[in-house]
């Protein structure tokens, strides 16, 4: 099968859409495929170094005021490269600009495409800008509307699109590295020198940028013997720096090293109410750890509450701060949260998930041999 993956964001940047685009191209090379992706031009000459496939970069600016996030340019590249490529399939991962041009180049070439859903884009309107969740939607509705195939990565985002007027949705979640996130790998050393009077660790992963919540930490400040740990960057970094004085701020972290960081926390809060899915509260859990989370979004598939971790109010700094007391309290909870965690997630990998993509394209390619014929 050949596919061409057109995706908002691809590695070297660090996001839910990178990493799934990522992982689908590595796993359709692995099962015999010919992927190709399509992603927006970063600084870096040499990013695509390491990539499973080859990688067009289209160009792009960074998005004002978050130079990490690169937004592409109108190009004739997404189309010629889907007609060289010789494409069965068009994947586009969270649609939105370059994804809207890889929609209408699939369909003037006939070719069918599955749309992926997986960021609350009405939901970074409103953070941002106070408005604009209106005309979100419609273009949302546009390039999901003309997709063969919407996959949604959560119940709650399912029900979400449906609300809105789009159809067409299959459920598809995400895998996680159970190999590389596992609880064996907690480090003494490091939970020395980030708790050195043996506190208990509270850590957040993730961007840090206003749609995070990330400001919702200070709500524990000062809760007897707990230190919060914060890991990764964003434009709000030093905003929180000033807000949550007595945390420790790790920066990004990537591979080896985060898996390090998330075995060696005693509790991970995830604090962002926009989650489509929240991949880092699956890499908590295979890491062993429990987790904290909005009830709101992708955290409520992910987390059974009072059995691998607690659910909070969203915005709640009070019920976030009752909820990292009392697991601090129990120790025999904490483990037993942490266990039940890992064993719900260890058939999530991403070989389990990427076969379930693929049986999405063949459906896919099925019926529009069956509406052909």
């Amino acid at each position: 099968m050949r596919v061409v993956i057109v995706t908002e964001s691809f590695p070297p940047d660090v996001n839910g859409v990178a990493h799934c685009a990522l992982q689908t191209a590595r796993h359709l090379v692995r099962r015999g495929h010919s992927p190709l992706v399509i992603a927006p031009a970063v600084a870096d000459p040499a990013a695509d170094a390491d990539a499973p496939c080859a990688v067009v970069r289209v160009p792009s600016l960074p998005l004002p005021g978050y130079p990490q996030v690169r937004v592409a340019l109108p190009s004739r590249r997404v189309a010629a490269a889907i007609a060289a490529h010789r494409a069965d399939l068009v994947h586009l991962a969270g649609p939105f600009v370059l994804g809207v041009r890889g929609m209408t180049a699939a369909a003037r070439l006939g070719i069918p495409a599955v749309a992926v859903y997986q960021t609350d884009l009405a939901g970074y309107a409103r953070t941002y800008v106070g408005t604009g969740e209106g005309a979100a939607w419609r273009r949302l509705r546009a390039v999901h509307g003309a997709a063969d195939r919407t996959l949604a990565p959560s119940s709650a985002a399912l029900r979400d699109l449906e609300a809105h007027g789009i159809g067409r949705i299959r459920l598809w979640g995400r895998g996680v590295d159970t190999v590389r996130f596992r609880p064996g790998l907690r480090d003494a050393g490091l939970r020395r020198e980030l708790a050195p009077g043996g506190e208990l660790l509270v850590g957040y992963v993730g961007r840090l940028a206003p749609e995070k919540r990330v400001d919702l930490l200070a709500g524990i400040r000062g809760i007897p013997g707990v230190r919060t740990v914060v890991v990764g960057d964003g434009p709000s970094g030093p905003g929180l720096s000033a807000a949550l004085p007595d945390a420790r701020f790790l920066g990004r972290r990537t591979g080896d090293d985060l898996a390090r960081i998330f075995a060696s926390l005693d509790v991970f809060a995830h604090t962002g109410p926009y989650e489509t899915f929240c991949q880092t509260v699956q890499e908590a859990m295979a890491s062993g750890v429990p987790v904290i989370a909005p009830a709101a979004g992708g955290p409520l598939d992910l987390v059974d509450h009072g059995r691998t971790g607690l659910l909070v109010p969203p915005g709640d700094p009070d019920a976030l701060r009752a909820a990292v007391t009392s697991l601090a309290a129990a120790p025999d909870a904490r483990a037993a949260y942490g266990r039940a965690g890992r064993a719900a997630v260890e058939g999530r990998t991403w070989e389990a998930l990427g076969d379930e993509l693929i049986g999405h394209y063949r459906e896919v390619l099925h019926e529009r041999t069956a509406v052909a014929a």
